[in-house]
């Protein structure tokens, strides 16, 4: 028999810790695994019991995210972790709702001030992209000054 934890007690372990995706923990838990065979087994049967869930995984990312980072950035996320393109596409609605005001929240932390040249209005511009905003919600906040 191999020495230290099971697969599905390593499984439990990470979940314990946060939600992961299915794609995440079988990164994890490919190297412990005898067969992978025995990976899918355990992987499944933790979905079947609802230890193992895409949809929460989806709610977690969003919640911890969308105060800092715009939809983009948050799709590309849930992309690298191996979530199914309908269950981000049913985020994106509840992300796009509340985008304009987080990047005028996450602009006014980091710059708090209009761009008085072209030089820092670029700089403000990439930062808000590299946040994962559209180009169209960095306009909008960049036009508004007066709020």
């Amino acid at each position: 028999m191999s020495s230290g934890p099971s697969l599905k007690i390593r499984a439990l372990d990470y979940l314990a810790r946060r939600e992961h995706s299915r794609l995440e923990l079988e990164k994890k838990l490919t190297p412990y695994a005898p067969t992978l065979e025995e990976l899918s087994f355990v992987l499944d049967s933790l979905e079947q019991r609802g230890l193992l869930s895409a949809g929460r995984m989806v709610e977690q990312v969003v919640h911890v995210r969308r105060s800092k980072f715009g939809s983009r950035r948050i799709v590309h996320e849930l992309q690298q972790k191996g979530i199914d393109e309908d269950l981000i596409a049913a985020a994106l609605p509840h992300l796009k709702e509340t985008e304009l005001e987080t990047a005028r929240t996450v602009w006014r932390k980091k710059f708090g001030a209009m761009p008085i040249n072209a030089k820092e209005r670029a700089k403000q511009i990439r930062f808000l992209m590299s946040r994962g905003f559209t180009s169209e919600i960095i306009r909008q906040v960049l036009r508004s000054q007066d709020e």
